[in-house]
């Protein structure tokens, strides 16, 4: 009953802020309620109070204790959402799929896949060797397993 009441509540104030999409929902059987959050343009600690407050306050302590966290996905969390991938586009990502893994530049999304380009070396088509070559792989979103941005320092 209250996961109903707090998706209502979540569903309402994502729909007043369309940059704001839902990664992770989470009501354990203490009550403890766990909402993980990203933005197109990603999110920022407004953005996680203005969530906590519309559900805090609306719904009635002594009717139902409960815990709250309102979080952002973080940096090193796994992409798992279609709509996390467009603000990474030239970021370098790490993507395993069912038989390969991948560690390229986002350079495109689509509505059904990713491009990630990067540069490999390999032995000289005729003589000894190896020549810096261009790849490019575009990966469809039914094949990834987990992709997470690599972050360089």
């Amino acid at each position: 009953m209250l996961k109903e009441k707090v998706t209502t509540l979540l569903d309402k104030v994502l729909e007043e802020n369309p940059s704001i999409f839902l990664i992770d929902l989470y009501v354990g059987t203490d009550n403890q309620i766990r909402i993980i959050l990203d933005g197109d343009e990603g999110i920022n600690l407004e953005d996680c109070m203005k969530v906590s407050r519309a559900i805090e306050f609306s719904l009635d302590r002594e009717e139902q204790d409960f815990a709250l966290e309102v979080t952002s996905a973080g940096a090193t969390a796994p992409l798992v959402n279609a709509r996390q991938y467009p603000k990474n586009i030239g970021r370098k990502l790490q993507v395993k799929t069912a038989g390969e893994s991948f560690e390229g530049t986002l350079t495109e999304v689509t509505d059904k896949a990713i491009t990630l380009e990067w540069k490999a070396r390999e032995p000289k088509p005729v003589g000894k060797g190896k020549v810096t070559v261009e790849k490019k792989q575009e990966v469809p979103f039914s094949d990834i397993e987990e992709a997470k941005v690599k972050l360089i320092f």
